[in-house]
């Protein structure tokens, strides 16, 4: 190839949010690439699910033992997402500069010291602060193996790709409802923290030891002029309006609330509970990968994954609106399908990579995670502090009213964005054409 096609070559990859074939590792077969980019960076995120769903879990145990509010047990849980929103600046310029693999390692390893200090833990103050350490430690394992498979898969596959990725997610989160309920009657879960920073230190070493070389890229642009130009571009953008606070949703309720309103509210007991996450993180693994291919296959037909996201949208809000109403023959159902369609959310990132430069997908996709984490964050302890507002009965149990609030506060949060979108699309009809093919960058 001569060096002016080359240039043009590597414009047009920049241009259409993946990074040209050059700055790649050189070529690997689609059995290397599952092997050594997916199974070890899949993996972390499979983790990083895990460590984030457990307390939805470990509830009851964590509040008998410490004597916890609503208020201080979503505290508790969510200085997980918080101190994951801290990381995600620092993790986005760092994936984009040495490359995935070398942030992971020493990220990894902080998670790891984190868990320990969550198993040695004796009050609120050093779980809370240990709590805070894991959510920082694992900041960067989706973001990371989303760089990482950015490189080595071609955009047109990236949705299914990556849906196959929030699965895993989905498996670790439903590795933290029943199967942690079973590990706990045979050990008890300062052991099995202890038994997972061991899993963490596994995962560091083998992400470093397995995944490709990537060459470091040299950052010209520095980091408030990159931050301005990604929250000005219209992908990321249209992606924030309408499924930023979904996704906070989707995050905050599921990591804790949604079990405590199966207890609380539907009054089933702790293994009925259980039973139920983790029947909802098998919905999650469903729902990642049918996304997935239904915004593959929409892309395909011309239609855009916006179009695709605002649809999932509306039918999570009804599915909330559900709670609100307290729909009683459907308890178990609601729950489920909270699981399953807020999966949705996941397509900010396809929207994100696929539409903005490849130089800024690492800093671009942590910068919304940055935003998701942090109103997780906000609406895991807020929801906390709305069940504050009533009185518990004397088994701890809030009432329906309680929660109907609390759900019917998100509505409100969450409508606006998908009649912002409606107004824009009545105003001026999205473009019909069909969304770009591009040639492989690898399909390797």
């Amino acid at each position: 190839m001569r060096d002016a096609d080359r240039h043009k070559g590597d414009a047009n990859h920049a241009g259409r949010g993946v990074p040209p074939p050059a700055a790649a590792a050189p070529a690997l077969s689609r059995r290397m690439v599952f092997l050594t980019v997916f199974l070890p960076f899949a993996l972390g995120h499979y983790l990083s699910q895990l460590m984030r769903m457990i307390n939805a879990t470990l509830a009851p145990d964590l509040t008998a033992a410490l004597a916890l509010t609503p208020g201080q047990l979503g505290l508790l849980t969510s200085a997980f997402f918080f101190a994951f929103a801290l990381a995600q600046l620092p993790v986005g310029v760092a994936l984009d500069r040495w490359g995935p693999a070398r942030v992971q390692l020493p990220m990894l390893v902080i998670a790891a010291l984190g868990t320990l200090a969550f198993a040695g833990g004796r009050d609120f103050a050093q779980l809370l602060v240990a709590r805070a350490v894991i959510g920082f430690g694992v900041g960067g394992c989706f973001m990371a193996a989303v760089k990482a498979l950015s490189t080595w898969i071609t955009p047109a596959r990236l949705p299914s790709v990556q849906g196959y990725l929030i699965a895993a997610g989905g498996l670790g989160a439903a590795s933290a409802t029943l199967p942690v309920r079973i590990a706990l009657e045979h050990v008890d879960w300062r052991s099995l923290f202890i038994a997972l920073a061991s899993a963490l230190m596994f995962t560091a070493v083998l992400i470093r030891l397995l995944a490709p070389p990537q060459a470091a890229i040299v950052q010209r642009q520095p980091l408030r002029a990159a931050m301005v130009e990604i929250c000005r571009h219209p992908s990321f953008r249209e992606a924030a309006q309408l499924v930023l606070v979904p996704h906070m949703v989707f995050f905050g309720i599921q990591g804790l609330w949604l079990g405590r309103w199966l207890g609380d509210v539907a009054g089933y007991s702790e293994d009925q509970v259980s039973w139920l996450l983790y029947v909802g993180m098998g919905a999650v693994i469903v729902g990642a990968i049918v996304v997935g291919m239904i915004t593959e296959w929409a892309g395909k037909r011309g239609v855009r994954p916006v179009r695709v996201a605002a649809a999932g949208v509306a039918l999570f809000i009804i599915v909330q609106a559900g709670f609100v109403c307290g729909w009683r023959p459907g308890y178990a159902v609601l729950a489920v399908l909270f699981t399953l369609v807020g999966t949705v959310t996941g397509i900010e990132y396809t929207m994100v990579a696929q539409g903005l430069p490849g130089r800024l997908t690492g800093r671009a996709a942590t910068c919304l995670n940055l935003l998701i984490f942090l109103g997780a964050f906000a609406v895991q302890a807020g929801f906390g502090l709305v069940l504050d507002g009533w009185h518990p009965n004397l088994r701890g149990q809030y009432p329906a009213q309680a929660y109907q609030a609390g759900f019917a506060l998100l509505i409100a949060l969450q409508a606006p964005g998908l009649a912002w979108y409606g107004w824009r699309r009545w105003r001026r009809p999205a473009p019909s054409g069909r969304m770009d093919h591009h040639p492989a960058t690898s399909t390797r």
